[in-house]
């Protein structure tokens, strides 16, 4: 058996911890942590449409990603530097976004957008997913801010979602990598599942050798008890 990092067996969560209504002004917001990683996410209500929608009825649900300088072991330059976000920061803004609309009616929003702002604070692996579980916590807090308020009447969440990754470390399944794992895993798997376990999306790259089949269906199950979870923790974020 591999011997992780911070004591844990294969198919265990780092230990988790939030703060709702992190931020004053916000609709809503989360400080997440998942170990060593975290994430601070708000979500904010704006009265319009980008233009492919206007006209429709319907609303939005988009995300924005970023990484403070010192969330990494060394500093990173300020993306605005550059004049325009990373490749990588540009994927993980579009996974974000792709997953919280999966589980979000649009038609209920009516022409409205509300924004997911992913902060990355610290970073030790699964900021991607941590940002995924934390923006469905925030997101849920701002619809039920706004139909207290009376800016939407219906609730347009569908059900949960929640991200975790899984990976072939040692040729051993693990759970929830850490940073000195992930940098070391034969494959690695970002997962993305809603409350009832469906798939909305799944990434997966062997960095060496191919995977078999078996192999796949192992981290998916692992995944998929991850993100059992992770839902039950936001469930009790929310209240629900």
């Amino acid at each position: 058996m591999t011997e992780r990092v911070d004591g844990r067996g294969p198919g265990d969560l780092r230990p988790i911890r939030y703060e709702l209504g992190y931020l004053q002004w916000a609709e809503g917001s989360v400080l997440f942590e998942m170990g060593n990683t975290r994430v601070l996410v708000s979500a904010s209500y704006e009265a319009r449409v980008p233009r492919f929608k206007m006209g429709t009825g319907t609303g939005w649900v988009s995300a924005e990603y970023s990484m403070l300088p010192r969330a990494t072991e060394t500093r990173s330059q300020r993306e605005v530097q550059s004049g325009r976000p990373s490749g990588r920061t540009q994927e993980i803004q579009r996974l974000i976004g792709r997953s919280l609309r999966a589980v979000t009616d649009l038609s209920k929003l009516g022409e409205c957008t509300i924004w997911i702002d992913c902060d990355v604070l610290q970073a030790d692996g699964g900021t991607r997913t941590a940002s995924i579980t934390a923006g469905y916590i925030a997101l849920a807090a701002a619809i039920r801010h706004l139909r207290e308020r009376g800016t939407l009447r219906d609730d347009p969440l569908r059900e949960e979602v929640a991200a975790v990754s899984a990976g072939l470390v040692g040729d051993e399944a693990l759970l929830d990598l850490a940073y000195s794992e992930d940098s070391r895993a034969e494959v690695d798997f970002n997962v993305v599942m809603t409350g009832s376990g469906s798939l909305v999306e799944l990434q997966g790259t062997a960095e060496g050798d191919p995977f078999s089949r078996e192999e796949l269906d192992r981290l998916l199950d692992l995944a998929s008890s991850g993100i059992e979870q992770l839902v039950q923790v936001q469930r009790t974020a929310l209240g629900a």
